[in-house]
Protein backbone atom coordinates (compact mmCIF):
# COMPACT_ATOMS: atom_id res chain seq x y z
CA UNK A 1 0.00 0.00 0.00
CA UNK A 2 1.44 3.50 -0.61
CA UNK A 3 2.50 6.16 1.64
CA UNK A 4 0.54 8.53 -0.33
CA UNK A 5 3.28 11.01 0.04
CA UNK A 6 3.68 13.69 -2.57
CA UNK A 7 7.08 14.06 -4.16
CA UNK A 8 6.98 17.27 -6.16
CA UNK A 9 3.91 19.06 -4.84
CA UNK A 10 4.52 21.93 -2.07
CA UNK A 11 2.74 25.37 -0.76
CA UNK A 12 3.59 27.44 1.92
CA UNK A 13 3.63 27.47 5.33
CA UNK A 14 2.61 30.76 6.64
CA UNK A 15 5.13 33.42 6.87
CA UNK A 16 8.51 32.29 7.86
CA UNK A 17 8.17 29.17 8.15
CA UNK A 18 9.14 26.01 5.64
CA UNK A 19 7.24 25.25 3.17
CA UNK A 20 4.69 22.39 3.36
CA UNK A 21 4.30 19.45 1.03
CA UNK A 22 1.34 18.49 -0.64
CA UNK A 23 -0.67 14.92 -1.63
CA UNK A 24 -1.34 13.96 -4.74
CA UNK A 25 -4.67 13.32 -3.87
CA UNK A 26 -6.52 14.05 -0.18
CA UNK A 27 -5.23 10.94 1.95
CA UNK A 28 -8.12 8.90 4.37
CA UNK A 29 -6.86 6.93 6.85
CA UNK A 30 -9.20 4.73 8.09
CA UNK A 31 -8.60 2.42 11.07
CA UNK A 32 -10.76 0.92 13.83
CA UNK A 33 -9.99 1.72 17.64
CA UNK A 34 -9.42 5.90 17.26
CA UNK A 35 -6.11 6.21 18.99
CA UNK A 36 -4.39 4.39 15.88
CA UNK A 37 -5.22 7.26 13.48
CA UNK A 38 -2.21 9.12 15.47
CA UNK A 39 0.70 7.38 14.28
CA UNK A 40 -0.49 8.96 10.23
CA UNK A 41 -0.72 12.49 11.87
CA UNK A 42 2.66 11.66 12.80
CA UNK A 43 3.62 10.50 9.35
CA UNK A 44 2.38 13.50 7.86
CA UNK A 45 4.39 15.63 10.40
CA UNK A 46 7.54 13.73 9.42
CA UNK A 47 7.00 13.86 5.88
CA UNK A 48 6.71 17.80 5.91
CA UNK A 49 2.85 17.55 5.12
CA UNK A 50 1.85 19.19 8.19
CA UNK A 51 3.94 21.85 10.52
CA UNK A 52 5.76 20.68 13.73
CA UNK A 53 3.17 22.91 15.77
CA UNK A 54 0.20 25.06 15.74
CA UNK A 55 -1.72 22.26 13.68
CA UNK A 56 -5.90 22.54 13.92
CA UNK A 57 -7.89 19.66 14.85
CA UNK A 58 -11.33 18.93 13.43
CA UNK A 59 -12.97 16.42 15.54
CA UNK A 60 -16.37 14.86 14.57
CA UNK A 61 -17.15 12.49 17.38
CA UNK A 62 -19.82 11.30 20.06
CA UNK A 63 -16.90 11.26 23.12
CA UNK A 64 -14.05 14.27 23.25
CA UNK A 65 -11.14 12.19 23.70
CA UNK A 66 -9.77 14.57 25.71
CA UNK A 67 -8.52 12.58 28.54
CA UNK A 68 -4.95 11.96 29.50
CA UNK A 69 -2.98 8.71 30.22
CA UNK A 70 -3.02 9.12 34.15
CA UNK A 71 0.36 7.91 35.17
CA UNK A 72 2.20 8.34 31.66
CA UNK A 73 5.47 10.33 32.46
CA UNK A 74 4.88 13.77 30.25
CA UNK A 75 8.55 12.88 28.36
CA UNK A 76 6.92 9.78 26.71
CA UNK A 77 5.52 12.16 24.23
CA UNK A 78 9.14 13.03 22.94
CA UNK A 79 9.26 8.95 21.98
CA UNK A 80 6.97 8.19 19.64
CA UNK A 81 6.82 4.71 19.51
CA UNK A 82 6.74 4.53 23.48
CA UNK A 83 3.84 6.94 23.20
CA UNK A 84 1.75 4.87 20.91
CA UNK A 85 1.84 2.25 23.24
CA UNK A 86 0.62 3.71 26.06
CA UNK A 87 -2.28 5.60 24.63
CA UNK A 88 -5.50 4.55 24.38
CA UNK A 89 -9.18 5.52 22.40
CA UNK A 90 -9.89 8.08 25.44
CA UNK A 91 -6.80 10.07 25.75
CA UNK A 92 -4.64 10.32 22.34
CA UNK A 93 -5.26 14.15 21.63
CA UNK A 94 -3.84 16.10 24.50
CA UNK A 95 -0.29 14.25 24.27
CA UNK A 96 -0.10 15.53 20.84
CA UNK A 97 -1.12 18.82 22.46
CA UNK A 98 1.84 19.00 25.04
CA UNK A 99 4.45 18.02 22.13
CA UNK A 100 3.40 20.86 20.71
CA UNK A 101 1.58 19.80 17.94
CA UNK A 102 -2.34 20.92 18.19
CA UNK A 103 -2.93 23.97 19.49
CA UNK A 104 -6.06 24.63 18.16
CA UNK A 105 -9.01 21.27 18.84
CA UNK A 106 -12.59 21.93 17.58
CA UNK A 107 -14.94 18.82 18.84
CA UNK A 108 -18.01 19.16 16.92
CA UNK A 109 -20.34 16.62 18.93
CA UNK A 110 -23.60 15.57 17.98
CA UNK A 111 -26.76 16.67 19.89
CA UNK A 112 -26.65 13.17 22.41
CA UNK A 113 -22.97 13.87 23.42
CA UNK A 114 -22.91 16.59 26.24
CA UNK A 115 -19.45 15.95 28.39
CA UNK A 116 -18.15 19.12 28.29
CA UNK A 117 -19.91 22.27 28.36
CA UNK A 118 -20.83 23.91 24.87
CA UNK A 119 -18.20 27.55 24.41
CA UNK A 120 -14.60 28.23 23.35
CA UNK A 121 -12.11 27.12 26.66
CA UNK A 122 -8.78 28.07 26.80
CA UNK A 123 -6.72 26.61 29.32
CA UNK A 124 -2.67 25.24 29.29
CA UNK A 125 -1.32 21.79 29.15
CA UNK A 126 1.90 20.86 30.76
CA UNK A 127 4.07 18.37 33.11
CA UNK A 128 2.90 18.81 36.64
CA UNK A 129 6.26 19.25 38.44
CA UNK A 130 4.84 17.40 41.59
CA UNK A 131 4.06 14.14 39.30
CA UNK A 132 6.11 14.86 36.04
CA UNK A 133 2.56 13.69 34.54
CA UNK A 134 0.63 15.88 31.83
CA UNK A 135 -1.94 18.02 33.77
CA UNK A 136 -4.43 21.09 32.78
CA UNK A 137 -5.62 23.80 34.41
CA UNK A 138 -9.00 23.92 32.98
CA UNK A 139 -11.89 23.06 35.62
CA UNK A 140 -14.55 21.48 33.58
CA UNK A 141 -16.05 18.46 35.62
CA UNK A 142 -14.38 16.40 32.02
CA UNK A 143 -10.85 16.62 33.54
CA UNK A 144 -11.50 17.38 37.40
CA UNK A 145 -13.40 14.04 37.34
CA UNK A 146 -10.66 11.94 36.56
CA UNK A 147 -8.08 14.08 38.61
CA UNK A 148 -6.27 15.86 35.84
CA UNK A 149 -6.38 19.39 36.90
CA UNK A 150 -3.48 21.14 38.50
CA UNK A 151 -3.48 25.29 38.85
CA UNK A 152 -0.70 26.93 36.38
CA UNK A 153 1.94 27.37 38.65
CA UNK A 154 2.39 23.63 38.96
CA UNK A 155 2.89 23.36 35.47
CA UNK A 156 6.27 23.29 33.59
CA UNK A 157 6.55 23.45 29.58
CA UNK A 158 2.94 24.42 29.41
CA UNK A 159 1.12 24.48 26.04
CA UNK A 160 -2.17 27.05 25.37
CA UNK A 161 -4.54 25.63 23.82
CA UNK A 162 -7.84 26.76 22.45
CA UNK A 163 -10.54 24.21 23.05
CA UNK A 164 -14.20 25.00 20.74
CA UNK A 165 -16.99 22.55 21.81
CA UNK A 166 -19.31 23.11 19.20
CA UNK A 167 -22.87 21.28 18.62
CA UNK A 168 -24.00 19.94 15.16
CA UNK A 169 -27.38 19.39 14.58
CA UNK A 170 -28.42 16.95 11.66
CA UNK A 171 -30.55 18.30 9.09
CA UNK A 172 -33.82 18.33 9.54
CA UNK A 173 -35.86 15.63 8.53
CA UNK A 174 -37.89 15.29 4.93
CA UNK A 175 -41.68 16.48 6.54
CA UNK A 176 -39.89 19.19 8.79
CA UNK A 177 -37.51 20.96 6.18
CA UNK A 178 -39.87 23.50 5.02
CA UNK A 179 -40.51 26.20 7.70
CA UNK A 180 -41.06 24.22 10.72
CA UNK A 181 -39.26 25.93 13.91
CA UNK A 182 -40.63 23.51 16.34
CA UNK A 183 -37.87 23.03 19.06
CA UNK A 184 -36.65 19.65 19.35
CA UNK A 185 -35.93 17.33 22.44
CA UNK A 186 -33.10 16.29 21.51
CA UNK A 187 -31.22 19.41 20.63
CA UNK A 188 -30.32 21.19 23.75
CA UNK A 189 -28.39 24.03 22.95
CA UNK A 190 -29.83 27.31 24.59
CA UNK A 191 -30.48 30.19 22.36
CA UNK A 192 -30.32 33.59 23.49
CA UNK A 193 -33.28 36.50 23.18
CA UNK A 194 -31.08 38.91 20.84
CA UNK A 195 -32.45 39.74 17.63
CA UNK A 196 -28.57 41.31 16.69
CA UNK A 197 -27.69 38.65 14.14
CA UNK A 198 -31.24 38.21 12.70
CA UNK A 199 -29.60 38.94 9.31
CA UNK A 200 -27.44 35.83 9.31
CA UNK A 201 -29.84 33.47 7.92
CA UNK A 202 -27.95 31.72 4.83
CA UNK A 203 -24.47 30.02 4.23
CA UNK A 204 -22.68 30.08 0.61
CA UNK A 205 -20.19 27.68 -0.48
CA UNK A 206 -18.03 31.05 -1.25
CA UNK A 207 -17.57 31.84 2.46
CA UNK A 208 -14.04 33.58 2.88
CA UNK A 209 -11.81 32.39 5.17
CA UNK A 210 -11.35 35.16 7.62
CA UNK A 211 -7.93 35.83 9.52
CA UNK A 212 -7.53 33.54 12.70
CA UNK A 213 -9.37 35.12 15.90
CA UNK A 214 -7.13 38.28 17.14
CA UNK A 215 -5.71 38.42 20.19
CA UNK A 216 -7.40 41.17 21.83
CA UNK A 217 -10.51 38.50 21.51
CA UNK A 218 -8.56 36.06 23.39
CA UNK A 219 -10.04 35.74 27.10
CA UNK A 220 -8.08 37.26 29.71
CA UNK A 221 -7.12 34.35 31.64
CA UNK A 222 -6.55 30.72 30.63
CA UNK A 223 -8.47 27.55 31.99
CA UNK A 224 -11.45 29.39 31.73
CA UNK A 225 -14.39 28.83 29.02
CA UNK A 226 -15.95 31.72 27.32
CA UNK A 227 -19.13 30.26 26.73
CA UNK A 228 -20.99 32.58 29.21
CA UNK A 229 -19.43 35.45 27.95
CA UNK A 230 -20.36 34.43 24.17
CA UNK A 231 -24.41 33.94 25.19
CA UNK A 232 -23.84 37.16 26.90
CA UNK A 233 -22.53 38.90 24.19
CA UNK A 234 -24.87 37.79 21.39
CA UNK A 235 -21.80 35.78 19.61
CA UNK A 236 -22.78 33.26 16.99
CA UNK A 237 -24.06 29.99 17.89
CA UNK A 238 -26.56 32.05 19.93
CA UNK A 239 -28.54 33.72 17.42
CA UNK A 240 -32.12 34.44 17.97
CA UNK A 241 -32.79 33.77 14.31
CA UNK A 242 -31.40 30.45 14.73
CA UNK A 243 -34.69 28.55 16.12
CA UNK A 244 -34.17 24.96 16.30
CA UNK A 245 -36.33 24.32 13.18
CA UNK A 246 -33.62 26.58 11.04
CA UNK A 247 -30.71 24.69 10.01
CA UNK A 248 -29.52 26.87 7.43
CA UNK A 249 -29.03 29.58 9.76
CA UNK A 250 -27.75 27.67 12.77
CA UNK A 251 -25.02 25.93 10.26
CA UNK A 252 -23.92 29.41 8.97
CA UNK A 253 -23.31 30.31 12.86
CA UNK A 254 -20.98 27.05 12.89
CA UNK A 255 -19.22 27.96 10.40
CA UNK A 256 -18.46 31.49 11.47
CA UNK A 257 -17.14 29.89 14.66
CA UNK A 258 -15.24 27.47 12.87
CA UNK A 259 -13.34 29.34 10.34
CA UNK A 260 -12.31 32.08 13.74
CA UNK A 261 -10.71 29.06 14.53
CA UNK A 262 -9.02 28.15 11.55
CA UNK A 263 -6.16 29.96 9.98
CA UNK A 264 -6.28 31.14 6.72
CA UNK A 265 -4.22 29.19 4.02
CA UNK A 266 -2.75 26.94 7.97
CA UNK A 267 -2.78 23.12 7.59
CA UNK A 268 -5.60 21.41 9.65
CA UNK A 269 -6.47 17.53 10.15
CA UNK A 270 -10.05 16.73 9.57
CA UNK A 271 -10.89 13.49 12.12
CA UNK A 272 -14.39 11.46 12.18
CA UNK A 273 -15.33 8.59 14.24
CA UNK A 274 -18.10 6.93 12.78
CA UNK A 275 -20.11 6.91 16.20
CA UNK A 276 -20.72 10.41 15.60
CA UNK A 277 -23.44 9.41 13.59
CA UNK A 278 -24.66 6.69 15.84
CA UNK A 279 -23.28 5.49 19.29
CA UNK A 280 -23.90 2.91 21.84
CA UNK A 281 -22.91 2.40 25.56
CA UNK A 282 -21.09 -1.14 25.20
CA UNK A 283 -21.36 -1.58 28.92
CA UNK A 284 -25.31 -1.03 29.17
CA UNK A 285 -24.76 -4.22 27.48
CA UNK A 286 -23.07 -6.10 30.14
CA UNK A 287 -24.92 -4.95 33.28
CA UNK A 288 -28.52 -4.87 34.44
CA UNK A 289 -30.29 -1.28 35.46
CA UNK A 290 -29.43 -2.23 39.21
CA UNK A 291 -25.62 -3.13 38.65
CA UNK A 292 -25.42 0.14 36.32
CA UNK A 293 -27.21 2.39 39.04
CA UNK A 294 -25.05 1.07 41.54
CA UNK A 295 -21.66 1.63 39.64
CA UNK A 296 -23.00 5.05 39.24
CA UNK A 297 -23.19 5.38 43.49
CA UNK A 298 -19.72 3.93 43.79
CA UNK A 299 -18.36 6.23 40.86
CA UNK A 300 -20.14 9.40 41.74
CA UNK A 301 -18.15 12.71 41.43
CA UNK A 302 -19.79 16.12 42.87
CA UNK A 303 -19.12 19.03 41.09
CA UNK A 304 -17.47 22.25 42.99
CA UNK A 305 -19.49 24.99 42.12
CA UNK A 306 -18.36 27.99 39.93
CA UNK A 307 -17.40 30.17 43.10
CA UNK A 308 -15.20 27.12 43.98
CA UNK A 309 -11.33 28.79 45.34
CA UNK A 310 -8.17 27.02 44.05
CA UNK A 311 -7.66 25.47 47.27
CA UNK A 312 -11.66 23.93 47.34
CA UNK A 313 -10.46 22.38 43.50
CA UNK A 314 -7.71 21.15 44.74
CA UNK A 315 -9.15 19.21 47.38
CA UNK A 316 -11.39 17.85 45.30
CA UNK A 317 -9.04 16.19 42.82
CA UNK A 318 -7.76 15.02 45.71
CA UNK A 319 -10.13 13.07 47.07
CA UNK A 320 -11.18 12.09 43.63
CA UNK A 321 -7.83 10.72 42.95
CA UNK A 322 -7.98 8.85 46.22
CA UNK A 323 -11.56 8.11 45.81
CA UNK A 324 -10.81 6.58 42.49
CA UNK A 325 -7.56 4.31 43.36
CA UNK A 326 -9.65 2.52 46.32
CA UNK A 327 -11.98 1.42 43.63
CA UNK A 328 -9.41 0.52 41.00
CA UNK A 329 -7.63 -1.78 44.27
CA UNK A 330 -11.33 -3.31 45.57
CA UNK A 331 -11.77 -4.75 42.11
CA UNK A 332 -7.97 -5.84 41.33
CA UNK A 333 -8.33 -7.73 45.15
CA UNK A 334 -11.59 -9.10 43.80
CA UNK A 335 -9.64 -10.52 40.87
CA UNK A 336 -7.93 -13.06 43.38
CA UNK A 337 -10.48 -13.05 46.15
CA UNK A 338 -14.16 -12.12 46.26
CA UNK A 339 -15.04 -14.07 49.08
CA UNK A 340 -17.45 -12.19 51.34
CA UNK A 341 -14.88 -11.69 54.00
CA UNK A 342 -12.93 -9.84 51.44
CA UNK A 343 -15.92 -8.07 50.36
CA UNK A 344 -17.03 -6.75 53.52
CA UNK A 345 -13.77 -5.05 54.46
CA UNK A 346 -13.84 -2.98 51.26
CA UNK A 347 -17.62 -2.02 51.98
CA UNK A 348 -16.47 -0.45 55.02
CA UNK A 349 -15.08 2.30 53.49
CA UNK A 350 -16.55 5.34 52.92
CA UNK A 351 -18.62 5.27 50.29
CA UNK A 352 -18.23 1.71 49.20
CA UNK A 353 -21.35 0.34 50.77
CA UNK A 354 -22.72 -0.59 47.25
CA UNK A 355 -20.16 -3.19 46.68
CA UNK A 356 -21.76 -5.68 48.64
CA UNK A 357 -24.92 -5.65 46.10
CA UNK A 358 -22.88 -5.15 43.18
CA UNK A 359 -20.92 -8.00 43.80
CA UNK A 360 -23.65 -10.29 44.95
CA UNK A 361 -25.64 -9.40 41.72
CA UNK A 362 -22.51 -10.22 39.74
CA UNK A 363 -21.49 -13.59 40.96
CA UNK A 364 -25.44 -14.92 40.80
CA UNK A 365 -25.29 -14.29 36.94
CA UNK A 366 -21.70 -14.83 36.40
CA UNK A 367 -19.18 -17.89 36.95
CA UNK A 368 -16.42 -15.34 37.16
CA UNK A 369 -17.28 -11.74 36.92
CA UNK A 370 -14.62 -9.72 34.86
CA UNK A 371 -13.34 -7.15 37.55
CA UNK A 372 -11.54 -5.19 35.92
CA UNK A 373 -13.74 -4.17 33.65
CA UNK A 374 -16.55 -3.52 36.27
CA UNK A 375 -13.62 -1.10 37.13
CA UNK A 376 -13.75 0.39 33.47
CA UNK A 377 -17.53 0.78 33.10
CA UNK A 378 -17.80 2.12 36.90
CA UNK A 379 -15.61 5.44 35.08
CA UNK A 380 -17.66 5.83 32.22
CA UNK A 381 -20.47 6.90 34.58
CA UNK A 382 -19.12 8.86 36.93
CA UNK A 383 -20.75 13.01 36.53
CA UNK A 384 -22.54 12.25 33.04
CA UNK A 385 -23.02 8.79 31.24
CA UNK A 386 -21.34 7.95 27.98
CA UNK A 387 -23.80 8.71 25.18
CA UNK A 388 -25.97 5.84 24.03
CA UNK A 389 -28.15 6.62 21.03
CA UNK A 390 -28.64 3.97 18.14
CA UNK A 391 -29.64 6.23 15.27
CA UNK A 392 -32.40 5.57 12.54
CA UNK A 393 -31.00 6.35 9.50
CA UNK A 394 -33.27 9.14 8.09
CA UNK A 395 -30.73 10.29 11.49
CA UNK A 396 -27.90 9.35 10.05
CA UNK A 397 -28.34 11.05 6.70
CA UNK A 398 -29.62 14.69 8.69
CA UNK A 399 -25.81 14.41 10.15
CA UNK A 400 -24.01 13.10 7.07
CA UNK A 401 -25.84 16.02 4.74
CA UNK A 402 -25.40 18.55 7.85
CA UNK A 403 -21.28 17.34 8.13
CA UNK A 404 -21.35 17.61 4.14
CA UNK A 405 -22.79 21.22 4.05
CA UNK A 406 -19.92 21.92 6.65
CA UNK A 407 -17.74 20.51 4.99
CA UNK A 408 -17.67 22.47 1.33
CA UNK A 409 -17.84 25.78 3.24
CA UNK A 410 -14.34 25.18 5.10
CA UNK A 411 -10.48 24.92 3.52
CA UNK A 412 -9.67 21.56 2.30
CA UNK A 413 -7.92 19.84 5.01
CA UNK A 414 -4.01 18.31 4.99
CA UNK A 415 -5.24 14.68 6.01
CA UNK A 416 -8.36 13.01 6.85
CA UNK A 417 -8.71 10.26 9.52
CA UNK A 418 -11.59 8.22 10.35
CA UNK A 419 -12.30 5.96 13.16
CA UNK A 420 -14.89 3.09 13.11
CA UNK A 421 -14.87 1.96 16.37
CA UNK A 422 -17.03 -0.67 15.93
CA UNK A 423 -15.04 -3.36 17.49
CA UNK A 424 -15.39 -2.01 20.93
CA UNK A 425 -19.06 -1.55 20.35
CA UNK A 426 -19.32 1.97 20.52
CA UNK A 427 -20.86 2.61 17.11
CA UNK A 428 -22.97 -0.27 16.37
CA UNK A 429 -21.65 -2.99 14.28
CA UNK A 430 -24.81 -3.53 12.42
CA UNK A 431 -24.40 0.27 11.05
CA UNK A 432 -20.50 0.60 10.70
CA UNK A 433 -20.71 -0.51 7.25
CA UNK A 434 -23.45 1.96 6.18
CA UNK A 435 -22.31 5.08 7.53
CA UNK A 436 -18.40 4.09 6.10
CA UNK A 437 -19.83 4.11 3.46
CA UNK A 438 -22.35 7.54 3.29
CA UNK A 439 -19.04 9.09 5.00
CA UNK A 440 -16.98 8.21 2.23
CA UNK A 441 -19.51 9.28 -0.53
CA UNK A 442 -20.08 12.22 1.28
CA UNK A 443 -16.12 13.32 1.37
CA UNK A 444 -15.61 12.57 -2.06
CA UNK A 445 -18.41 14.81 -3.28
CA UNK A 446 -16.53 17.28 -1.50
CA UNK A 447 -13.23 16.80 -2.06
CA UNK A 448 -13.17 15.05 -5.59
CA UNK A 449 -10.74 11.69 -5.68
CA UNK A 450 -9.46 10.26 -2.25
CA UNK A 451 -6.35 8.38 -1.55
CA UNK A 452 -8.68 6.03 0.98
CA UNK A 453 -6.08 3.37 3.11
CA UNK A 454 -8.68 0.80 4.48
CA UNK A 455 -6.28 0.26 7.74
CA UNK A 456 -8.57 -1.81 9.85
CA UNK A 457 -8.40 -4.12 6.77
CA UNK A 458 -4.41 -4.90 7.27
CA UNK A 459 -4.74 -4.91 11.44
CA UNK A 460 -6.83 -7.98 11.21
CA UNK A 461 -5.96 -10.15 8.44
CA UNK A 462 -3.77 -12.96 9.55
CA UNK A 463 -1.36 -14.43 7.86
CA UNK A 464 -1.79 -15.88 4.54
CA UNK A 465 -5.40 -15.10 5.20
CA UNK A 466 -7.90 -13.40 2.54
CA UNK A 467 -8.79 -9.25 4.31
CA UNK A 468 -12.57 -9.76 3.43
CA UNK A 469 -13.32 -13.57 4.45
CA UNK A 470 -11.37 -12.54 7.83
CA UNK A 471 -13.46 -9.17 8.35
CA UNK A 472 -16.34 -11.04 7.71
CA UNK A 473 -16.09 -13.11 10.32
CA UNK A 474 -16.19 -10.47 12.49
CA UNK A 475 -19.41 -9.72 11.56
CA UNK A 476 -21.41 -12.22 13.87
CA UNK A 477 -24.26 -10.60 16.37
CA UNK A 478 -24.56 -12.11 19.95
CA UNK A 479 -27.23 -14.68 19.41
CA UNK A 480 -24.94 -16.30 17.08
CA UNK A 481 -21.97 -16.57 19.37
CA UNK A 482 -24.03 -18.55 22.13
CA UNK A 483 -25.34 -21.06 19.13
CA UNK A 484 -21.70 -21.23 17.57
CA UNK A 485 -20.40 -22.14 21.02
CA UNK A 486 -22.20 -25.32 21.66
CA UNK A 487 -20.45 -26.39 17.92
CA UNK A 488 -17.85 -28.92 17.72
CA UNK A 489 -16.28 -27.77 14.55
CA UNK A 490 -13.54 -25.42 15.04
CA UNK A 491 -15.30 -22.13 14.84
CA UNK A 492 -13.58 -18.45 15.13
CA UNK A 493 -15.60 -16.41 17.71
CA UNK A 494 -15.46 -12.43 16.38
CA UNK A 495 -16.05 -10.94 19.97
CA UNK A 496 -15.46 -7.50 18.23
CA UNK A 497 -13.23 -6.49 21.34
CA UNK A 498 -16.73 -5.39 22.78
CA UNK A 499 -17.46 -6.24 26.73
CA UNK A 500 -20.52 -7.55 25.37
CA UNK A 501 -19.40 -10.41 23.60
CA UNK A 502 -16.77 -10.81 26.12
CA UNK A 503 -19.50 -11.58 28.44
CA UNK A 504 -21.61 -13.85 26.29
CA UNK A 505 -18.43 -15.96 25.58
CA UNK A 506 -17.75 -16.24 29.29
CA UNK A 507 -21.46 -17.14 30.06
CA UNK A 508 -20.58 -20.06 27.37
CA UNK A 509 -17.19 -21.11 28.78
CA UNK A 510 -15.86 -21.01 25.91
CA UNK A 511 -11.88 -22.04 25.46
CA UNK A 512 -9.50 -21.89 22.83
CA UNK A 513 -6.27 -20.48 21.56
CA UNK A 514 -6.15 -16.42 22.05
CA UNK A 515 -5.52 -15.37 18.48
CA UNK A 516 -5.86 -11.64 19.16
CA UNK A 517 -5.75 -9.81 22.16
CA UNK A 518 -7.22 -6.12 22.48
CA UNK A 519 -7.61 -3.84 25.68
CA UNK A 520 -7.99 -5.12 28.83
CA UNK A 521 -9.35 -8.73 28.59
CA UNK A 522 -11.19 -8.42 25.46
CA UNK A 523 -10.16 -11.73 23.14
CA UNK A 524 -11.04 -13.22 19.64
CA UNK A 525 -10.63 -16.68 20.09
CA UNK A 526 -10.83 -19.37 18.06
CA UNK A 527 -11.92 -22.56 19.21
CA UNK A 528 -9.87 -26.04 19.10
CA UNK A 529 -10.90 -28.44 16.36
CA UNK A 530 -12.51 -31.67 18.81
Amino acid sequence: MSSGDGEQSWRGAGSGASPLRTYPALPVWVVEDHHDVLPFIYRAIGSKHLPVSNISFVHLDSHPDLLIPVNMPADTVFDKEALFSEISIENWIMPAVYAGHFSQVIWLHPPWAQQIEEGTHHFLVGKDTSTTTIRVTSTESYFLSDGLYVPADQLENEKPLHLSVRLMNPTNPPNNREGSRAPSSAKRLKLSDDPADAAVASSSRDTEVPPHVSSDAQPKALGTSTQAQERAEGSPGTSASCSFGDHSCQTTELIKDILQVLQKDAAYVLDIDLDFFSVKNPFKEIYTQEEYKLLKELYSFKKPNSSASEEDLLDCVDNRIHQLEDLEAAFADFCDDDSDEILERWALNPGMRPLLPLVHSLKNRMVTPNYELVHQAGLTCDYSEIPHHVSTEEEIEGLVEAMTHLLRNLPKPTLLTVARSSLDDYCPTDQVELIQEKVLNSLRSVYGTLDVHLEYLEDFSPTGTDSSSTMEAFRVDCEAQEVNGGDPKKVLLPLYLGPCLVETANRAQLGGEVIWRGRGDQYIVEKESP
